[in-house]
């Protein structure tokens, strides 16, 4: 009776365990592995790594002091849009996070106070 009662308290405890890992550690990967694709996808549009590379260089390789005035402007504005876009997308995705983590907090609260 003692190994049986033992063993289900363990198994209690192990499927706790199991599931605040799966929900914490597996959604904060799942989050990151979905945040990064779509950073990949926005980058195809922003093309912030490209427009970074050619920051300083001349718009369309015109090499006349308007093409190196507009290269700057133009790349320095759409470097400043994509990474507020980055930013802005980076902390949706962490608020998301953050209400993903506290569900289950919140469900043993109203489960405790609701007696």
């Amino acid at each position: 009776m003692s190994f049986s009662l033992a063993y289900l308290v363990q198994r209690f405890f192990y499927r706790i365990y199991e599931f605040i890992y799966h929900w914490y550690v597996g959604g904060f990967v799942w989050f990151i592995r979905h945040t990064f694709d779509l950073l990949e996808v926005m980058d195809r549009f922003f093309a912030l790594r490209i427009t970074l590379r050619y920051w300083l260089k001349p718009l369309y390789q015109d090499y006349s002091v308007i093409g190196y005035i507009l290269g700057f402007i133009l790349r320095t504005g759409r470097l400043l849009l994509g990474g507020a876009v980055y930013l802005l997308l980076i902390i949706i995705v962490l608020l998301l996070y953050i209400v993903w983590a506290a569900i289950p907090i919140y469900i043993v609260y109203q489960g405790i106070m609701n007696r």
